[in-house]
């Protein structure tokens, strides 16, 4: 374990040398741009950019920080990505994180909700197959990948082919929540011998090899994630979203003021849904289309849209502020509603990272961890088959466009945004 010296002057060596606000700025933007497939797709994109080209985190903490998110209610892949730049570049880097990779997509949708982007709905469907062709080669070496890391034994390549067929049986997001649950339980029964053959890092400059992704001896190392918060900052940001969840419902009863409705429809929307993306459109249309906020034929087409624009799904929500019948509507609307669902996600990664880098050190929290990281790469499994395959792959040429995609990108090398314009193209051109 490391020792409360040795954490501090590693803690010291980052705090020289931290990442900037332009760096995450700029690398986060050509993935908004670019990252299409949904949320199991940016996972594989984001593993792409900063475990494998930027080598700014090992898999074991990027897995760490996977497993974390799927914990907390709200857009998981979202959370990682301010995860990452929480701890690349503090809470700057978080704001340039999120705002980044979600502006493109919001951008987007609100100018489809002003009648700017309307096309008919078989427009563009051939760069569209080309796109998710190619989630399917960018989600199929992230798995790869990080089973490869993840589960090297047979133990842990059980608990991640046990989670699999979990959630290919029972597609649920909170069983998805159950299935992480239980590879912990199990990796802290069965994992003794692994963790103790993994290691630990026990000093500064381990700890630093561990973090450019250098495994001395073939260990798996515990890299030191380098969390740039404090616990009472982490404290408080809880504090927040429990407040916020609570008073929101109270004053919009209070004032019947439109704003404050707005933030709560939204700001519950983004707190209180397991799973993120598709899970969250049922509780959307309840509130807004059931309460008459946006038309039944507004949600649909701005449905329609937000699946042919990267980023994360949650975007939707800029779309539905700006199609406001009341209240706050346009360029208003749309700002009060993404934020408010995107807050309750960072107020949670705030909050819990500070805790979760010393509790994941325990000797007991690792082999839970080892655990969770193989359910992990079960459950990304299961998605690249549904529904990133699934959908993705719908004819013997989306087929043949995704081979060629992980063949570019695995032994060719090719960036994957530079795969998913690729295929764009190409779908749009042949298919």
């Amino acid at each position: 374990m490391v020792r409360m010296g040795e954490e501090t002057t590693d803690l010291a060596h980052e705090r020289r040398h931290p990442g900037t606000i332009g760096e995450v700025f700029w690398a986060f933007l050509r993935l908004g741009v670019t990252s299409f497939g949904g949320p199991v797709a940016h996972l594989g994109f984001f593993r792409e950019t900063f475990v494998t080209r930027r080598k700014w985190f090992s898999d074991e903490a990027y897995a760490d920080l996977v497993a974390l998110c799927q914990f907390l209610p709200g857009p998981a892949s979202s959370q990682v990505g301010m995860a990452l730049g929480l701890q690349r570049a503090g809470i700057g880097g978080l704001l340039a994180a999120w705002f980044a990779f979600t502006m493109p997509s919001a951008i987007v949708l609100v100018a489809f909700a002003f009648g700017i982007a309307s096309f008919s709905a078989d427009t563009g469907m051939g760069w569209l197959s080309g796109l998710k062709a190619a989630a399917v080669a960018v989600v199929a070496q992230a798995v790869l990948g990080m089973a490869k890391n993840l589960t090297p034994d047979a133990k842990r390549a059980t608990i991640a082919g046990a989670a699999m067929i979990i959630i290919l049986l029972i597609p649920n997001p909170f069983v998805q929540v159950a299935a992480i649950v239980l590879g912990g339980l199990i990796g802290l029964a069965w994992l003794r011998g692994e963790a103790a053959r993994g290691g630990v890092a026990t000093s500064p400059d381990a700890v630093k090899d561990a973090d450019a992704g250098e495994r001395p001896g073939g260990g798996n190392m515990l890299p030191h994630i380098g969390v740039r918060i404090s616990r009472r900052v982490g404290g408080v940001a809880l504090t927040a979203f429990v407040l916020l969840l609570v008073a929101l419902p109270i004053l919009t009863a209070v004032t019947d003021d439109a704003s404050l409705r707005l933030v709560d429809v939204f700001y519950r929307a983004g707190a209180l849904v397991f799973g993120g993306g598709h899970v969250v459109l049922p509780l959307l249309e309840v509130e807004t289309v059931a309460t008459g906020l946006v038309g039944h034929d507004s949600f649909l087409a701005g449905y329609g849209a937000a699946q042919a624009v990267p980023g994360p799904l949650f975007t939707f929500a800029a779309f539905l502020g700006a199609s406001a019948i009341s209240g706050p509507t346009g360029l208003i609307g749309a700002g009060i509603a993404l934020v408010a669902i995107f807050l309750p996600a960072a107020l949670l990664v705030i909050g819990a990272l500070p805790f979760w880098e010393r509790l994941r050190r325990a000797p007991s929290v690792r082999r839970a961890l080892m655990g969770v990281n193989a359910a992990v790469v079960g459950i990304l499994a299961a998605a690249l088959y549904d529904p990133v395959f699934t959908q993705g792959i719908t004819s013997p040429a989306t087929l043949a466009l995704a081979v060629a995609v992980f063949i570019a990108q695995v032994k060719w090398k090719l960036p994957a945004w530079a795969a998913v314009i690729a295929a764009g193209l190409i779908g749009f051109m042949f298919l």
